[in-house]
């Protein structure tokens, strides 16, 4: 397609070609058919890429937090201006509705004014000494070079809070970009080329997933590692470097519960979940997914989110009719056509959807169970997709049990009038993230990550400069 561009490498500030010349293919999700391609890297190129982070780190390390955060707020201003043509791009290769794709850009130019403002504020401290005649101080500077790996489901908001938490610290930043989805991210890149970044602070590759973390996690320029993806190639990326002894940060996958107490709105659960659950086709990390109601509002909240989803129009993200787009990759599909059966095989009940729409393009039906086991696989497995499952609880500490089985703790969720049951919920809960009544997760000023298998550390709020900076202690006595 026209409007759709080949996506290259960023290396030394200079677009290219990989060393080999070759590229891989690209699709549109709405379709199923190539639109272009990304440009594969080599070894070869890699080296280059991290001699060429080295030398903007000591550049970009020595740059005043002043005239760091100008630059980001100058690239920010770029990425506004551009932000129509690269959500248009953002939605052909992704799948999502144009309107989430203009969210999505919205929320990252967002972030990088935030992250403008926070390089200014790397505040260090003083420490009362013992005696007189002695000062003593924490400093904070810049980590090292970043290693960043992003995935495909928030392509250009992914590698958004790598880039913006790095630069702000100082580091330069080598990113592995998705190759399911790449030219909306370099298309936020370049804005930091036009805005004038150095040559070497920002690297954008693509390529063979395994062989590039190994190569780029290996390197002794690399001092810090930052990840999103799933838990079990989280765990491969924290042995990698765990044996280089370096920093990681890990956003990895979730099974979010929602807890909807006897005495919630169900109007507004149903609403504010419905949106949730349906954004980007449920492939997001944070989806609610685990619906545990309470045993007396469990057959209206079904009937009330089933009418929600029913109601969705299902096509084109780039139609403006369209109410939920296509899942971005056959995997999804398949791991649809899985999950579902087993549910059904194992006792639960088919309340909405359930179905592949076509064989044109991935789209596939919002879809709703009932009263699944605990042993069904889509209890156990994170479906990251139009799947909601909705099951009952009589006590709130039924609910609470439950929403703690699982190993991950990244979001959760929990509608209720009562006081007692938010205090309840705030200290029972085990999640990293949890939101009640409404959906106020990934702002730009608070922290998002989790706890146990959905990772550690966090991106967003201040929480995401730490990670980025490492503390010197100076003392000195006259």
């Amino acid at each position: 397609m026209a409007d759709y561009p080949d996506t290259l490498l960023l290396i030394d500030g200079v677009w290219r070609k990989g060393a080999g010349g070759e590229g891989l293919p690209v699709l549109n999700p709405a379709t199923g058919h190539g639109i272009g391609s990304v440009a594969r890297a080599e070894p070869a190129d890699l080296d280059e890429a991290l001699a060429a982070a080295a030398k903007g780190f000591a550049i970009w390390s020595a740059t005043p937090a002043h005239d760091r955060a100008l630059l980001i707020r100058k690239a920010a201003t770029l990425l506004a201006e551009r932000s129509e043509a690269i959500a248009r791009i953002l939605t052909l290769e992704q799948g999502k509705r144009l309107i989430e794709a203009r969210y999505e850009l919205a929320f990252a130019v967002e972030n990088f004014n935030w992250y403008a403002e926070e390089a200014r504020r790397l505040y260090g401290r003083l420490i009362p000494a013992r005696g007189p005649g002695i000062s003593q101080k924490v400093m904070r500077f810049p980590i090292g070079p970043v290693a960043a790996f992003t995935p495909w489901n928030f392509p250009v908001n992914q590698i958004v809070h790598k880039l913006g938490a790095a630069l702000a610290s100082g580091c330069s930043i080598l990113i592995k970009g998705p190759e399911e989805t790449p030219a909306s991210g370099a298309a936020m890149v370049q804005c930091f080329v036009d805005a004038g970044i150095p040559p070497g602070v920002v690297g954008l590759v693509f390529g063979i997933p395994a062989e590039i973390s190994a190569h780029l996690i290996a390197s002794p320029v690399i001092r810090k590692v930052s990840f999103t993806g799933s838990t079990q190639v989280g765990r491969l990326i924290a042995a990698q470097a765990g044996q280089y002894l370096k920093s990681v940060t890990l956003e990895l996958g979730g099974h979010a519960p929602v807890i909807i107490a006897a005495d919630a709105d169900l109007d507004r659960a149903a609403d504010v979940m419905a949106g949730s659950k349906f954004l980007n086709a449920g492939q997001v990390c944070a989806s609610p997914t685990r619906f545990l109601v309470h045993e007396s509002l469990a057959e209206g909240f079904a009937e009330r989110l089933g009418d929600r989803a029913r109601a969705l129009a299902i096509g084109d993200g780039l139609d403006p009719a369209t109410g939920m787009g296509p899942l971005a990759n056959p995997r999804r599909i398949d791991e649809m056509e899985r999950l579902i059966p087993n549910a059904l095989a194992a006792g639960g009940r088919l309340h909405t959807g359930g179905n592949r729409i076509g064989n044109d393009g991935f789209f596939f039906q919002p879809t709703i169970l009932t009263d699944v086991p605990a042993s069904a696989r889509i209890m156990n497995a994170e479906p990251f997709g139009p799947v909601a499952v909705i099951n009952r609880f009589g006590t709130l500490e039924e609910a609470i049990a439950e929403a703690n089985r699982l190993p991950w703790g990244l979001a959760s969720y929990a509608f209720t009038r009562a006081t007692a049951t938010v205090e309840a919920l705030e200290q029972g809960v085990r999640a990293g993230m949890l939101s009640i009544n409404h959906n106020g997760l990934a702002l730009a000023e608070t922290p998002f990550g989790g706890i146990g298998d959905s990772g550690q550390g966090s991106e967003g709020g201040a929480e995401a400069l730490n990670a980025f900076t490492v503390p010197k202690f100076v003392t000195l006595a006259a």
